[in-house]
């Protein structure tokens, strides 16, 4: 007779489908435990896939992800519902009931050129930030998974639905498709929620509402992305132009008794891997780097050491005070510590290091016993609670040890559906 104790039937619930919760799902489902994945976004990836390059080694997000999409493809015991939330969850440790309300997508299946012609109404592309528009019937981005296009279908016109409709094949498209929820039994829950930036509309003396070419870094990887509102080249919002002088102010937003007061860690590593964009396209251009503290993240200090050999590269101790529009320039007023000057200097693009706010700071979802902090971020238990935060859920967080964080709560889990 085994010493095992028999699994309890139960799936292993991860809520949000980044690339934490995604190293989650695959690792539990690989090990033989049902896991259901709830992602709010049409797409999985989170964060991660909207970005650039990952550091240090600025490789491109979708080296990880076409790897993750392809285990989740080929792992029956794994069920991914996008475009869905959990709204309720009651029960404890080993016995959690959970009700998923599932969004209507509208696109049953791929369409055809006659679903995408049918369709001329556009929408903000929230892929890219906001920075440009996309129809709105669409394919979020090229490596979207589940591969299915998304129907904004507020956007359409009576027209636009009508044809539609008319277009072949006709079951591919279902304007008819109402919200359900339904309610599964689970044994353990992976809280893997994500972040989202720092409001930048905030920072008023920063200039971000009133100045196109004021921008935040999670804009910056759009524009500097391929398959992003420019192709990769960096050029300003405001008239299309390459910037020769361009300016990334750090902690905009942190460190800040106006604002957050913490430090979000990965800010200062993805400034730095930004600035290796703009020598990358614009071999000519001017960079200065406004920063309190410069904190490379672990063994990473030489990718901070090479851009202070970089005579192209300026990096100057001090808080900026204010951007503000001077013609067709940005006056940047900054305080330099070390020099112990006031520097007021222009420049053609600014980057906000807007940092990193847990997303479910202001959304809790209901029932769910998961303590936080009074930032927001969660604080999982010494002991066993059956519920598991991990990567930027729990404190900001870059990809290699949200992956760890994700793995070893996958453990926990395994643990807890299988005592």
């Amino acid at each position: 007779m085994s010493n095992n104790p028999a699994p309890s039937g139960k799936p292993i619930l991860v809520i949000g489908g980044g690339i934490a919760g995604i190293t989650a799902a695959v690792e539990a489902a690989e090990f033989g435990s049902e896991v259901i994945l709830v992602e709010k976004e049409a797409y999985l990836g989170g964060r991660v896939v909207r970005m650039n390059q990952y550091f240090p080694k600025l490789c491109p997000p979708t080296c990880g992800l076409e790897i993750n999409n392809q285990r989740i493809r080929n792992n029956p015991r794994l069920k991914v519902h996008t475009l869905a939330e959990v709204v309720q969850v009651s029960g404890s440790r080993g016995d959690f009931h959970v009700t998923i309300k599932q969004n209507p997508r509208y696109v049953k299946g791929a369409v055809s050129r006659a679903h995408l012609d049918a369709v001329t109404s556009e929408v903000p592309d929230d892929f890219n930030y906001g920075q440009s528009t996309v129809k709105a019937l669409h394919m979020p981005h090229d490596q979207a998974y589940p591969p299915l296009c998304v129907l904004h279908l507020d956007a359409l016109t009576d027209a636009e639905k009508t044809a539609l409709q008319a277009a072949e094949p006709k079951d591919v498209i279902d304007l008819s498709e109402e919200p359900r929820t339904f309610e599964v039994d689970i044994g353990a829950i992976i809280l893997a929620t994500g972040w989202r930036p720092y409001d930048a509309n905030n920072l008023d003396l920063l200039g971000y509402a009133e100045n196109a070419d004021v921008i935040t870094n999670v804009e910056m990887e759009r524009l500097a992305s391929k398959g992003g509102p420019t192709s990769g080249k960096i050029l300003r919002p405001s008239d299309g132009a390459e910037p020769t002088r361009v300016a990334f102010v750090q902690c905009a937003g942190s460190r800040d008794t106006n604002h957050n007061l913490y430090c979000s860690a990965v800010c200062c590593m993805g400034s730095l891997k930004q600035a290796r964009y703009v020598r990358a396209r614009l071999p000519d251009a001017q960079i200065t780097i406004f920063y309190i503290d410069i904190r490379p993240i672990g063994r990473h200090e030489e990718f901070y050491y090479d851009l202070v050999k970089d005579d192209h590269v300026t990096f100057v101790k001090g808080k900026v005070a204010r951007v503000a529009a001077n013609g067709s320039a940005l006056a940047l007023t900054a305080e330099d510590t070390i020099g112990g000057q006031l520097l007021q200097q222009d420049f053609d693009l600014v980057v906000l290091a807007t940092g990193v706010v847990p997303n479910n700071v202001d959304s809790p979802i209901p029932g769910l016993k998961a303590e936080s902090d009074h930032y927001g971020f969660v604080v999982n238990p010494a002991e066993r609670s059956g519920v598991y935060a991990v990567g930027c859920a729990v404190r900001p967080a870059e990809v290699s040890r949200s992956v760890k964080d994700a793995t070893a709560a996958a453990l926990r889990a395994i643990q807890d559906v299988r005592r």
